[in-house]
C-alpha cells in the first residue's frame, strides 16, 4: 500500500480469495482493504499511538440519520463522559481534499455538534476548531492530543 504522510504502523493484512483484508483492532475484525480503508486505519493508529485517543472512546463507520437520510461517519471520538468532541472523515489518498469534503463533515457535524472536525486523505491533515460562541472556527496545526481535548 501507498506510504501516507503519517508514521509507519504494522498491520495485520491477509488475502482471501484474491482480495486483501486489514485487520481493525478497534473494531476486532477485519475488513476489506481499499485506499479509504488503508487512510482509515492508519490515521486512527496515529490518532491511538501517537495522540493518545483511547481505541475504547472510537466509533467506525457509526450510521446515523441526517434529513431522514442514512450516513456513516468514517469515526467518531469521544470524551470520557462519552460525549462526541470530534469527527474525521477518510478519503483515499487520491482524492483531493476540497470544499466537497469539507461540506460533507460539516453535514455530519449537523448531527453530533462536535468541537473538532478532522478531514485526511493520508497525505494531507486538517483539523478545525469550531466555536459555537462566536460562530466561526479556525484551523489548527495539527490534531489536538487526546488529554488537550477528552
Amino acid at each position: 500500500m501507498e506510504k501516507l504522510n503519517l508514521p509507519t504502523y504494522l498491520f495485520n493484512i491477509k488475502l482471501i480469495e484474491q482480495r486483501k483484508y486489514i485487520f481493525d483492532s478497534i473494531r476486532k475484525k477485519f475488513v476489506i482493504l481499499t485506499p479509504e480503508e488503508w487512510v482509515r486505519q492508519n490515521f486512527l493508529r496515529y490518532l491511538v499511538d501517537e495522540k493518545k485517543y483511547p481505541a475504547s472512546l472510537i466509533a467506525i463507520e457509526m450510521e446515523f440519520k441526517l434529513n431522514n437520510l442514512s450516513k456513516r461517519s468514517d469515526a467518531v471520538i469521544y470524551d470520557k463522559l462519552v460525549n462526541p468532541i470530534l469527527i474525521v472523515e477518510c478519503k483515499a489518498s487520491s482524492v483531493k481534499v476540497d470544499q466537497k469534503v469539507f461540506d460533507q463533515i460539516a453535514r455530519y457535524n449537523m448531527k453530533f455538534n462536535v468541537e473538532y472536525l478532522v478531514v485526511t486523505n493520508g497525505l494531507q491533515h486538517y483539523c478545525c476548531k469550531i466555536d459555537y460562541t462566536n460562530n466561526n472556527y479556525e484551523f489548527l496545526k495539527e490534531v489536538p492530543e487526546f488529554i488537550q481535548i477528552g
